[in-house]
């Protein structure tokens, strides 16, 4: 029998869907190219938007109509399950903290294949460090899933990032739901783990995945400390969600609007050229139009280098979700919007490295190959290299949302 992992949802998401496809593959069964191709297909669902649950829910009956065997995983797993029994009413549900049992559940069911079978890796890796977060958000049902922090061992980690390395891994990618609070359970923290991970002499590029601004602030100087290492890219993912007080309060966010702008001029202060992603949530329950103006004004003086909008979409079981909502026709006037000024914000920043020359990283194929500099921007050039080769890079023009360059052939 040939399996398959299908995963959506966040880049932890996507690091447990390929621990799940190790696990198959030591029972002995094959990873098919597809879902189409396979007799089992792991589902790794996500639950975070309401749009996101109902494709999980169409995806199930896609499968089950097809005639295929499904293990549902992933967040609506854990919070949604009675969804899912209605439709696979004998299949195997498993949610995150319980993948531990996943081998023996599936050896129960479907019996053991044959020997352990290799797994191919290839020249990026996902490392989750930590499941749950310190966070109480009042909207988010990832918490329901994920629950309270639970920081993975030291020694875990760095055996795993040292296997990484030594498979010829050329970019590893840390997650979990807030990875700065990694450790704040064990007595440790994220930039101590970082200092030992870079004791492993390879060459790779280490990326840090989404943070809170409230849990940077306690690691901040040991972070930026860490990113003097040409090995980690110069790159944060920080989401603001608001720029009114009040709705951050409401949100119960745990930071002001002007403490999370002095948090991102602490970073570009210590390195200029640094990244910094982050996301906006609009039309939040309570929202005024005053609140939608801060967040603008917070748009316009962040400059980010990536902005994701979201529009609010309650979620069942959260706080926010019993409040008064905004007017879906408020919402979506306020998300165009901030798109716009987004696309204009982001067209400004991309602007002035046209002409300037970088070192980068190979990372994916996409009308050409995707490469990556040193702060983690996004440079497509017309050529097909493999994955994982550095080159020089000069960049000729750019969109909003990426760089367009071609290979330096004077360096």
């Amino acid at each position: 029998m040939k399996y398959f992992v299908e995963s959506y949802g966040c880049t932890m998401n996507f690091g447990e869907g390929r621990k799940l496809s190790e696990d198959m593959a030591s029972l002995g069964y094959s990873e098919a190219f597809s879902a189409e191709d396979a007799d089992i297909v792991i589902l790794n669902t996500c639950t975070v938007v309401e749009t996101t649950e109902k494709k999980m829910i169409s995806r199930i009956a896609d499968l089950k109509k097809a005639g295929k065997e499904v293990i549902v995983a992933g967040c609506m797993a854990k919070v949604q399950p009675q969804r899912i029994e209605i439709r696979l009413p004998d299949s195997i549900i498993i949610p995150p903290r319980e993948y531990g049992g996943f081998p023996d559940l599936v050896a129960k069911k479907y019996g053991i294949a044959g020997p352990p079978l290799p797994v191919s890796r290839g020249t990026d890796a996902i490392l989750p460090i930590a499941q749950g977060c310190l966070g109480n958000c009042s909207y988010c049902i990832t918490k329901f899933a994920r629950g309270k922090l639970m920081s993975y061992p030291e020694e875990k980690i760095l055996k795993e990032f040292e296997g990484f390395v030594a498979s010829g891994a050329k970019e590893i990618l840390l997650t979990a739901q807030d990875t700065a609070c990694y450790g704040f359970d064990i007595g440790t923290d994220l930039s101590d783990l970082l200092a030992k991970m870079l004791r492993t002499e390879g060459d790779y590029m280490i990326r840090i995945g989404m943070m809170n601004p409230n849990h940077l602030s306690r690691i901040a100087d040991g972070l930026l400390d860490a990113m003097d290492d040409p090995r980690v890219y110069r790159f944060l993912h920080i989401p603001v969600q608001s720029g009114s007080d009040a709705v951050l309060k409401s949100m119960r966010r745990g930071y002001t609007a002007e403490e999370f702008l002095a948090l991102a001029r602490k970073l570009r202060d210590r390195y200029p050229d640094i990244s910094i992603a982050t996301d906006i949530i609009t039309g939040y329950p309570g929202e005024t139009d005053s609140d939608h103006e801060a967040t603008k004004n917070l748009v316009r003086e962040l400059k980010a280098d990536t902005l994701n909008i979201t529009r609010f979409s309650p979620r069942p079981g959260t706080d926010a979700s019993a409040m008064e909502q905004v007017h879906g026709r408020i919402a979506k006037e306020r998300s165009t919007e901030l798109t716009e000024l987004k696309n204009t914000v982001e067209y400004g920043v991309n602007s002035a490295m046209v002409g300037k020359t970088f070192d980068a990283l190979a990372t994916e194929h996409k009308e050409g190959t995707i490469v990556r500099t040193a702060n983690y921007r996004p440079v497509v050039i017309k050529e097909i290299l493999p994955l994982g080769t550095k080159v020089r890079v000069r960049v000729t023009g750019c969109r909003s949302t990426y760089l367009i360059g071609e290979l330096d052939r004077h360096r």
